[in-house]
C-alpha cells in the first residue's frame, strides 16, 4: 500500500506512559499530533507502538516448508511480513544462524537470506537480520564479516551449541544421526567435524575477542545467548558484547544488570509460564526489573501476548515498553518503539477484544481486520 496521509481517532493511545484519548496523525511515513487526511474512526480501540522484535526465528517455516520446495526465498518473505504484521510487528530482526549445524542453519542458507531479504521489497515492515555464529566455526569467520559488511548487518549475537560434554567423554552426542542427515552429512563424517571443532576451543576465546572488536568498529551490535551463570556474562562484557540473549539463570540477568548490559527474554516463556527448558522464569526475572526486551524467540503471536499477560501485573504501559521501546532502544532504533510526533508511524491497533485489528509500519498499513478493516474502507483508504 502507497503512503497515505490519515488520522486515528476515537480510541486510547498510549502516549508517555500512559493511555489518554487522542488524535494520532500519521503523514510521510511520520506521526502526528494534527488531524490530517482521512478520518479513521476507532472507538473501544487501543493504539500502541509497533512491536519491535529483536530476536525472531519463526520466519525459518517460510523459508523452507519443504527440503527443496523453495527456490524463490522473496516468496517465503512475503508470508513472513504478512505473519509479522498480523500479530503487530513493525520492526523485525530475524535470527539467522551462520552454523556448522548446517541445512538452514548453514553458512550457505545464510548467504540465500540475506541475498533474498536484500531483493524483497516489503509492504512496509521493518525485516532485519541478526547473524547468529557459532563461535567455535573459526574458519568461517573470515566470510561471515564479508557477509556483514556486503549486507550492512547490524546485529550479530555469538552462540556455542556444541555438545561438548558428550565430545569431551568421547561419547557420541545424543540426536547424532538426525541432525547430521538433516544437515546432509553423512553421521560419521558430520562426528568427526564436531569432535574437530571441539578440539579447537582452546583458540575460541582470542579469536572471538578479535572478530568483536572488528565487529564493533564497524557498529555492528553484539550480543550473547544463554549466558549461564554471572562469570559467563562478565567474560562477554569483557569481550565488548554488551547485550544478553536469554540468561538462564537470575545470577547470570543480574551480573547483566549491574554490569549495565542489556537483557533479552523471551516472550513465549511469559506464555508458558516459565521456560520449556526448565531455566528461570521470564515472568519472575521482569519482576525482579532484569528485562529489557521481550523476543518472539520462536513464536511470533508471543510479544503481543506476553505483553498483554504482564500488563495484568505491572501495568500496560510497562509492559508494552518491553515490547516496542525497550527493544528499540538496545537496537539503537532512537526513531520507533514510541508514539510521538516526528517518529516513525509505526503502530498496532487493538481491538476492544485485544485482537490486532490494524498495523501500520512507516505509515503504510500492513495488516487490517474486523473493525480496523471496517474503519478503513468507511474512510475510503
Amino acid at each position: 500500500m502507497m503512503q497515505a496521509e490519515f488520522t486515528l481517532t476515537g480510541a486510547q493511545v498510549l502516549s508517555d506512559g500512559a493511555l489518554d484519548d487522542g488524535v494520532l496523525g500519521i503523514s510521510g511515513g511520520l506521526l502526528s499530533d494534527r488531524a490530517t487526511g482521512a478520518q479513521v474512526a476507532l472507538p473501544g480501540c487501543t493504539v500502541l507502538p509497533g512491536i519491535v522484535d529483536i530476536h525472531g526465528d519463526g520466519f525459518e517455516r517460510h523459508m523452507a516448508p519443504r527440503r527443496g520446495a523453495m527456490t524463490d526465498l522473496t516468496v517465503g518473505l512475503a508470508g513472513v511480513e504478512a505473519e509479522l504484521a498480523a500479530n503487530g510487528i513493525t520492526t523485525a530482526m530475524l535470527a539467522q544462524f551462520w552454523s556448522w549445524e548446517g541445512g538452514m542453519r548453514g553458512p550457505d542458507f545464510a548467504l540465500r537470506v540475506l541475498e533474498a531479504l536484500e531483493r524483497y521489497q516489503p509492504i512496509g515492515t521493518d525485516m532485519r537480520i541478526q547473524l547468529r555464529l557459532e563461535t567455535h566455526l573459526l574458519d568461517d569467520y573470515d566470510a561471515m564479516e564479508q557477509a556483514v559488511a556486503r549486507f550492512g548487518v547490524g546485529q550479530v549475537v555469538f552462540n556455542d551449541h556444541l555438545p561438548h560434554e558428550a565430545l569431551a567423554r568421547g561419547k557420541r552426542p545424543p540426536r547424532l544421526t538426525g541432525q547430521a542427515l538433516k544437515s546432509g552429512r553423512n553421521p560419521e563424517a558430520h562426528l568427526a567435524m564436531l569432535q574437530d571443532l571441539h578440539a579447537r576451543r582452546n583458540d575460541v576465546p582470542a579469536a572471538v575477542v578479535a572478530l568483536a572488536g572488528r565487529l564493533a568498529a564497524r557498529g555492528v551490535m553484539l550480543g550473547s545467548h544463554d549466558d549461564p551463570d554471572a562469570d559467563t556474562r562478565a567474560t562477554w562484557r569483557a569481550r565488548g558484547v554488551p547485550l544478553s540473549e536469554f540468561p538462564e539463570t537470575h545470577a547470570a540477568a543480574q551480573a547483566a544488570r549491574d554490569g549495565g548490559d542489556g537483557i533479552v527474554l523471551g516472550a513465549p516463556n511469559v506464555m508458558r509460564g516459565g521456560s520449556h527448558a526448565g531455566k528461570v522464569s521470564a515472568r519472575d526475572m521482569v519482576a525482579a526489573g532484569l528485562c529489557d526486551a521481550l523476543a518472539s524467540d520462536y513464536f511470533y503471536p508471543a510479544p503481543l501476548r506476553a505483553a498483554q499477560i504482564l500488563g495484568e501485573a505491572i501495568g500496560l504501559p510497562a509492559a508494552w515498553a518491553l515490547v516496542s521501546d525497550g527493544p528499540a532502544r538496545l537496537l539503537g532504533l532512537s526513531d520507533r518503539g514510541r508514539i510521538a510526533p516526528g517518529l516513525r508511524a509505526d503502530l498496532v491497533v487493538l481491538d476492544p477484544a485485544g485482537r490486532v485489528c490494524l498495523t501500520v509500519a512507516g505509515g503504510r498499513v500492513t495488516h487490517a481486520s474486523g473493525i480496523g478493516a471496517a474503519a478503513l474502507i468507511a474512510a475510503r483508504i
